[in-house]
């Protein structure tokens, strides 16, 4: 039984697992490939031994912009072995933002994959990656013990990254002396194959020792409380905040998941987002509590999604509220293309998932469409998890609330003057709890962030009901979520002003069925007898400013005033949300 207050490092929580669940599977693939939780151990200290003989070990930052694959797992919980301090970087990411991340965290490497869905990462990360900054292509596998082709000083080859059916060639079975953890003695191997025999403890490593010997440790020369991974928030502000946050506040995190969502080895969950979101650790230390698998997919395509998850009985998909629609939506086509079609994944019990707000109506469609219960929670860079549902709360709960509070979670509603709202009462979400991050890379941000009892204030408002369960009404923050992804409608305003023929800007998020919101831009013009720039033109700016695709206004509509009010007229988005969101 797993026992939490034991566990404090994710390397600690794999090889638990690992012993647990020996044998049993832990990731499928699009591509009909199986990994047990035993050698997801295995192919990350041999990871791991590779990234040692790249100079990666305690305390080094290394940066990893990779796809959602079953490799990106291993080789975040080979880094995890080693003690280095992860930046994941979401893939979406262009030049403006990796830049600002690699200086921001004083990444020492950065992991790319080569060229994917057509984009050169590798090109990319050399063009902004400052004299400081190691980058290592995985495009033809994570690197192992004597393969040092995944590391190079200037341009990888151009290929399409590592194949989805194995490990990649870096990969191979040797031994280098990369275990000095809680576990090594002398000069032990952490890389040594030792996987034969019938059971968790049997055969001996390459170099004699025991696999049991061998596996243990904490993840090397770091305490469970130092900063193991830096987030970068994906739009609070025009710049994105670094958030510091520990395995144990992952953990917890993922405990909360765990418990809230009653997953066990019969299930099969899925992975379809961005494993760099911290969405990704989150789900996968819920798996390795819970000892059930999933399904990765680097790419979500409904249609193919659907396909694979019918093909290996998946019992629980998701992400956000975008996941929701497409499934929706994809079932809708199949029963239409064929009425005397079943339930598009007829082992589907629950969708689950978070990022953006779950329309009543949305709701109730895909739980009679998909015959499936929805469970949504709530969650952020800061905290990755705060509140969920469960599959036991009743229709209403699950519609109309995030759920309660996770294990460990403390919530309180403050109102204006920082002071305890009453049960039922809309004021801010402040929080404390394990699973909460431990700093801001900017020490500034920290002391703003906490209030004098030590609660951190999310921004967002919202109540707490009799039942216990919350509710979201609103954020303090102008932000964007589109498709679970935050967006500062500051910076896109700021880039916004830079055109010659903008003379204001305001960016809004409109409610959008497909995207929970899309982005919208309302300009005023510098000449309003020339003609007005197209919705194209403004993109057309923004790309070349660097800004990412998943940024760029969807829609464009030029006034004549923006409307403005209070006494700083500061301008009115309400107003603006009124007239153009119908």
């Amino acid at each position: 039984m797993f026992e939490s207050a034991r566990i404090q490092t994710l390397w600690e929580l794999v090889d638990y697992r690992a012993r647990a669940s020996y044998g049993a599977p832990m990731f499928f693939d699009g591509d009909g490939r199986r990994v047990t939780f035993d050698e997801v151990r295995d192919e990350a200290l041999r990871a791991a031994a590779g990234f040692r003989e790249l100079g990666i070990g305690a305390g080094t930052r290394v940066a990893w912009q990779l796809p959602t694959r079953i490799e990106t797992v291993i080789a975040s919980l080979a880094l995890a072995r080693l003690g280095a301090v992860q930046i994941p970087v979401i893939p979406l990411h262009r030049e403006r933002e990796v830049g600002f991340i690699l200086a921001d965290s004083a990444a020492e490497y950065l992991l790319v994959p080569g060229r994917w869905r057509g984009f050169d990462y590798t090109a990319m990360a050399h063009e902004v990656a400052g004299d400081g900054v190691r980058v290592v292509s995985t495009a033809d596998g994570l690197p192992a013990a004597g393969a040092r082709g995944g590391a190079t000083g200037g341009r990888e080859a151009d290929g399409e990254g590592a194949a989805a059916g194995g490990t990649g060639t870096g990969i191979k079975h040797g031994g280098t002396g990369e275990g000095r953890g809680a576990d090594a003695t002398g000069g032990r191997s952490a890389d040594a194959e030792g996987t034969g025999g019938d059971g968790p403890g049997a055969g001996t490593a390459a170099d004699g020792t025991a696999p049991g010997e061998r596996h243990g440790g904490t993840g090397e020369g770091r305490g469970a409380d130092a900063t193991a991974w830096i987030y970068y928030t994906s739009g609070t502000t025009a710049v994105p905040k670094g958030v510091e946050h520990t395995d144990a506040g992952l953990i917890a995190g993922g405990v909360g998941l765990a418990t809230a969502l009653g997953m066990g080895a019969h299930d099969i969950g899925s992975i379809a987002f961005p494993y760099a979101h911290i969405a990704g650790p989150d789900y996968v230390i819920a798996m390795l509590v819970s000892g059930f698998p999933a399904v990765v997919l680097d790419t979500f395509r409904p249609a193919e999604a659907a396909a694979v998850y019918r093909r290996h009985g998946v019992t629980m998909a998701g992400g956000s509220t975008a996941f929701y629609q497409a499934f929706l939506d994809e079932s809708r086509r199949h029963r239409r293309a064929d009425p005397a079609a079943g339930l598009l994944i007829p082992s589907l019990r629950l969708l689950s998932g978070g990022g953006a707000p779950l329309p009543p109506e949305l709701y109730a469609a895909a739980g009679r469409e998909l015959e499936c219960a929805i469970v949504h929670g709530y969650g952020m860079t800061e905290s990755p998890m705060i509140a969920m549902g469960t599959p036991y709360d009743s229709d209403e709960q699950l519609s109309r609330t995030v759920g309660r509070p996770v294990a460990g979670a403390r919530v309180r509603i403050a109102r204006p003057d920082g002071s305890e709202a009453a049960t039922g009462e809309p004021g801010e979400v402040t929080l404390k709890g394990t699973m909460l991050f431990r700093r801001y890379t900017d020490p500034a941000l920290t002391a703003e962030a906490f209030d004098a009892d030590g609660y951190f204030h999310t921004g967002d408002l919202g109540l707490l009901r009799p039942d216990g369960h919350l509710v979201l009404t609103g954020r303090l923050k102008d932000i964007i979520i589109r498709k679970g992804e935050n967006i500062s409608a500051q910076e896109v305003e700021e880039l916004l002003h830079t055109h010659p023929a903008v003379a204001e800007a305001a960016v809004i998020g409109l409610p959008d069925r497909e995207r929970g919101e899309r982005v919208c831009a309302v300009v005023t013009l510098t000449d309003p007898a020339a003609p007005a720039p197209t919705l194209a033109t403004l993109t057309a700016h923004l790309r070349a400013a660097g800004l990412m695709t998943q940024k760029l206004p969807e829609q464009l509509e030029v006034t004549d005033a923006l409307p403005r009010g209070g006494p700083l007229h500061k301008v009115l988005k309400a107003a603006l949300r009124e007239r153009y969101g119908r």
